[in-house]
This record gives structure tokens, sequence and C-alpha cells, in this order.
């Protein structure tokens, strides 16, 4: 467990910002264990943890991240297709981002949703009905889908403008909410310290592929925002509950990667696990209470219809391809879990 702990805090430090935050919560952990564990086991420890790290951030190293900082990302200015939102009008967001080397996909493109729907001007066109559901909706929503597109929101990129001053506001990212819902269920269900490794590097992996797919196809069939299309066609006074994240709309990116993420939870801590979810209480917003992670999924997928930021056949399709990518990562991983719940399994069938 020490070991594990030493290979965590290392690779963390190397991939994050605020390295400070990660040295100011290591020291004291440190000092109490170097007191309470015999010599030779915190060394042996930490020289094998710190082994472990560098080998995975060598790996990393080469997965592709790094390879693409310097890529740019060229408009098509072409009917239909995605162009900078307001207030910002900020550069797309990793369009790149399918040539990360993905952890259990065989290609960024192995569960590609249908076909985006076509942009369509004639009024009767069924994109055209998918554009007026988002205004008309927008237009009626009640204080709890408020509620909801509010506490799913997850936009790390808000830009707030007072007069000729902008300044982004911070808030946690969908992978880091679902995280927080990681550390919750492992808090809850009392487990043990592997079971929790486990938990974080399952749902980590399902949420690292399913952006991988999701983003694949982003900037594939680069889709138009619904606010771009209400300004122009509707109301060009119109604007979403939610800012428009700096990306193309198809398929939704919470659909996605919340899908996947509570099919791994799910296999680990079973279908009907009720919690209340706080993640977002630091943020400002209330908690919200779930029967399952199954549910937790759902609300998040539908929020971003309430938010308008997404037509309702992104959220479908996201849906089906976070199912995809969250089945093949249970099927993909085999941890010592795994095994238990399979040896289970076989013998509750045995006893039948």
């Amino acid at each position: 467990s020490l070991a594990a702990v030493f290979a965590f805090n290392t690779v963390s430090k190397a991939l994050i910002f605020s390295e400070d935050k990660m040295l100011a919560f290591e020291e004291p952990m440190y000092d109490s264990l170097r007191r309470t564990t015999p010599k030779d086991i915190y060394h042996n420890s930490q020289e094998y943890g710190e082994s472990v790290a560098r080998a995975i951030l060598a790996w990393a190293h080469e997965d592709g991240y790094r390879q693409t900082r310097g890529f740019k990302y060229s408009l098509l200015n072409e009917p239909g297709k995605w162009s900078p939102t307001p207030p910002a009008y900020m550069d797309a967001i990793e369009p790149h981002w399918n040539e990360i080397r993905p952890f259990t996909l065989d290609s960024a493109a192995q569960f590609a949703p249908a076909v985006a729907p076509s942009f369509d001007l004639d009024p009767e066109s069924k994109f055209q009905k998918e554009v007026r559901e988002v205004y008309e909706i927008s237009q009626n929503l009640s204080e709890e889908q408020q509620n909801i597109a509010a506490f799913w929101d997850c936009n790390p990129y808000v830009m707030n403008t007072v007069g000729h001053v902008m300044y982004a506001t911070k808030k946690i990212t969908p992978g880091g909410h679902w995280m927080g819902i990681a550390q919750i269920a492992a808090k809850n269900s009392n487990a043990d310290f592997a079971t929790t490794a486990e938990a974080y590097a399952r749902t980590s992996v399902a949420l690292a592929d399913a952006f991988i797919s999701c983003w694949d196809e982003k900037f594939r069939s680069n889709v138009i925002r619904p606010e771009t299309v209400i300004n122009t066609l509707i109301d060009d006074n119109w604007a979403p509950l939610l800012q428009t994240p700096p990306f193309p709309e198809y398929p939704s990116g919470h659909s996605v990667i919340s899908t996947a993420a509570a099919i791994t939870l799910t296999d680990l801590f079973g279908d009907n696990f009720a919690f209340e979810d706080d993640t977002e209480v630091k943020y400002g917003l209330p908690s919200r209470s779930f029967t399952s992670f199954k549910q937790a999924a759902e609300e998040a997928a539908i929020s971003r219809l309430y938010g308008g930021i997404h037509f309702m056949p992104a959220i479908e399709q996201g849906v089906l391809e976070g199912q995809a990518v969250g089945q093949h990562v249970v099927k993909k991983i085999t941890t010592r879990a795994n095994k238990e719940n399979e040896q289970l399994s076989s013998n509750i069938r045995a006893s039948e």
C-alpha cells in the first residue's frame, strides 16, 4: 500500500499544474508514515513505488499528448459546421485528442456513433425540429430542470464578462465529477485500500477512453452548436442557460463519459447503489441524491438539453457510445474484484 501511494503521488505531481498542493498534502502524510513504519520497509516501499512511477511516466510520455500540443485547428467555415461561440469565442479545445493512445480501445473510432443528423434549413426537416426543441425547452424550464443543468455543468472554460474585462470561473471537470462519485462510492461501501485503488483506476480508464472516443467523432462530424443556429435562424438575442463549451456539438461528451463511468462503477459496487453526490458543494451547489450510478448518468446526459448546449440526438447517441465503451472497459480489464465477482456468480449458479 505504501509503495502504491509513492507511485500515485509521483505520477500525480508530474501530470498536474498545482504541484505545490500535492507537496502540501504529501509532507505531513509522509512524516507520519516514517514514524510508524520500520525504516527498511519505508525506504524499500518508496524505492519500488517511485520505480513503478518512472515506468508509468515513460509509457505515458509516448501516448501522443506531448506530440499534439503544437497542433492547430482550422475552422471549416461551411454551413452546419462548428464555429466559436460567445462570450469568449475560444478556439476549439483538443481537436487532436483522438490521436492520444487509448487504454483499452483498439482505436479511437472503435465505437463511433451513428452518423450525425444532417444540417438542413428546411423548416420541416428533422434537424430544424431538433433546433426548435432546444429553443422551446429553454423557454419553459422548471426550477428542477435548471438545478439539474447547473449541477452537471462541469465546464472548466466558463468565461465572465464585466465591461471590458473577461475572467474565468473555476469549475470541476466532467471527469473530475465522476472521480468524485468514485470516491463517494468507495467511502460509502467502506472499501479497503485495494478495492478503492481499483475503483479509481477502472473509472479513470473508462473516462479516458470515453473522452478519446467522443472527441474522435466530435471533430469528424464537426456539428454546429444550438446557440449558433438559434441566434442565426430564430432569435439573435437567445443564450443557453449554460455557457456553450468550445468544441463541436456531436456527440454529447457528458453522455458518453458519464455512461461509461456509471457502467464501470456499477460493475464494482452494484446496480442499486444509492448515494448522495456532494461533489459540487465546494463549487456552491447543493448535493443531489441518486438511487444508482445509472440514474446519475442519465441525469447528466439530459442536463445538456436543459442547458441548451446539445441537440437530443447528440445525447441519445452519446449514451449508446458510452455504453459500448463502458462495457468494453469492464470486459477488457481483469482485476482482483472481477475474479472474485465471477467466482461468486459461478458459485451461485452452481448452487441453483
